[in-house]
């Protein structure tokens, strides 16, 4: 397939986009145009809610997107990521996390109910308190060693769906090398009754494996060595490395190679989930995902709620040249959602090459960012109302409260969301000086959840999730590898043999080198 921007259908749009450049046009005007374009520009789908009214688009604009859509053979695209084909082009796999959300009875994957049934075992057996240290403690912590993928999924589901978790157990995170993220979760922490997940694929990557070795080391200050498969289980394909490690071969989880680390929050990887919010609500938030799955598999292209959201970023970033995306979830729940998303947009979409290994010649992939409201109001909210740049923002929000208690304050966060959106468009225009001026005609999405629950929140991340395999397809590029992460990876073995006065690093630039002798000149004073 072609992904490049001279076809008929990508003239069409460009062309189309200078009606809503011109210095007369307002968004209030699609508005007053039309008094139902609420109604004709929102989908929902069980307890979510789509409202992309706010955006520069007509029904030209609509019919123009879904013309290169079919272009790009986008709906046979999707019936091969869910029929199980290579869309994993340079790595020649599959791309089915799909398939870790499919009902147990519908599966054609055995070894998925398999795993999640000792998931399960694994559950029941710390909260029932029969899973004890070597001293006979039932479990009150877990510390998820991982990062990336292996991190920032399950640690985003973890405290977004904080009210549902077992208040018995607490779930810690983390990732950083640096020393200080471990000593400090650690010190409050007793060894006899702590359990440690170690979430590497590879059983590999370096931080993780540092930071279990530090793990074992606190552990083994307080018992001997056999303690070890007592308090550490892992997911993972390495099953030698693993065992030598310490760790019993019961206590070691799969991960198939048709799973992406940042699709991966479904799989084995989703264990801390499972032991933080029980077993059914860990099968709620599959549920949820793979209503999300179907959604997308079989709703048509014009009420396919992640195709909508991935034609209109689409959209603005060819055409009006936007660079970044603000997510601004109006719930502290969901503060940490936009870093994860940005793991699964900027490493799924920062490609410079199409499927046939040819440079593109359009923009890909766009700048994640953004925290919760309304503590963005009082800090980048200024540049997104009077700034020079051009960025489009997803509001998410949940109508019903987790604190009924304090149903006011609720109200009051919901209505500083819409209307946040509200002044994005409207703006202010009869100002009495040119430094209050608000020049609105901004565009926004508002995504409405109906409350956060399990279901809910799968039904959320599964429509990212597919919002960004679309907008792969439309660009013409692979969405699930990182060639990009792994030359990282390679460097940082070299400068730390070089740090280390191993080799000489005259093999290195003169940049590099020059800061690792100041930074050994430091460390030896």
């Amino acid at each position: 397939m072609d992904g490049s921007n001279d076809s008929a259908a990508w003239k069409a749009l460009e062309k189309h986009s200078k009606d809503f450049k011109g210095t007369g046009f307002r968004l209030r005007d699609l508005f007053d145009a039309d008094s139902d374009r609420f109604r004709e520009y929102s989908l929902s789908h069980e307890g979510l809610l789509l409202d992309y009214s706010k955006n520069f688009l007509n029904s030209e604009t609509i019919r123009l997107l879904l013309e290169l859509a079919e272009q790009r053979q986008l709906t046979k695209a999707i019936d091969s990521m869910f029929s199980g084909e290579k869309v994993n082009t340079t790595e020649h796999r599959a791309a089915l996390h799909v398939a870790l959300r499919d009902p147990s009875d519908a599966s054609s994957h055995p070894e998925i109910s398999e795993t999640l049934d000792r998931i399960e075992r694994l559950v029941v057996d710390v909260h029932g308190g029969t899973w004890l240290g070597y001293a006979g403690d039932t479990i009150s912590d877990v510390v998820n060693l991982g990062i990336g993928g292996s991190d920032l999924g399950p640690a985003m589901v973890c405290d977004a769906l904080s009210p549902c978790a077992n208040t018995k157990l607490n779930v810690h995170f983390v990732s950083n090398i640096d020393p200080s993220h471990l000593q400090n979760t650690l010190k409050n922490l007793r060894p006899k009754t702590t359990l440690f997940v170690i979430a590497s694929k590879s059983f590999s990557t370096l931080e993780t494996l540092k930071n279990a070795e530090a793990a074992r080391a606190w552990l083994l200050q307080c018992a001997d060595a056999q303690a070890t498969s007592k308090h550490f289980v892992a997911i993972t394909t390495n099953l030698k490395a693993a065992i030598e490690f310490g760790i019993e071969e019961q206590n070691l989880y799969p991960l198939w190679d048709w799973v992406g680390g940042r699709f991966s929050l479904w799989s084995a990887i989703g264990l801390p989930i499972a032991l933080a919010l029980g077993t059914d609500g860990f099968r709620q938030l599959l549920a949820g995902a793979n209503a999300m799955d179907e959604h997308f598999r079989t709703a048509p292209l014009a009420q396919n709620i992640p195709v909508i959201t991935a034609l209109i970023n689409f959209w603005y970033r060819e055409f009006f040249d936007a660079h970044s995306t603000a997510v601004v979830p109006y719930s502290q729940r969901l503060n940490l959602l936009p870093s994860f998303l940005q793991q699964l947009c900027m490493e799924s979409l920062g490609k410079s090459v199409d499927l046939q290994g040819k440079p593109v010649d359009y923009n890909t992939g766009d700048i994640i960012w953004g925290s919760a409201g309304t503590n963005g109001q009082h800090s980048y909210f200024q540049l997104l109302h009077q700034g020079t740049e051009f960025i489009p923002v997803d509001f998410i929000a949940a109508a019903k409260s987790d604190a009924p208690e304090d149903s006011d304050a609720h109200q009051h966060l919901l209505a500083n969301c819409l209307s946040q959106s509200l002044a994005l468009m409207e703006g202010k225009r009869d100002a009495d000086s040119p430094h209050k001026l608000v020049a609105g005609n901004k565009p926004s999405n508002t995504l409405l959840l109906e409350e956060l629950s399990p279901h809910n929140l799968g039904m959320l991340l599964a429509l990212y999730e597919h919002k960004v395999y679309t907008l792969s397809v439309l660009w013409n590029i692979n969405a699930f590898d990182q060639w990009g992460v792994e030359l990282g990876k390679k460097l940082s073995t070299q400068v730390f043999s070089a740090m280390s006065a191993k080799p000489d690093a005259t093999h290195l630039d003169a940049s590099t080198r020059g800061l690792i002798q100041k930074l050994q000149q430091w460390q030896s004073n």
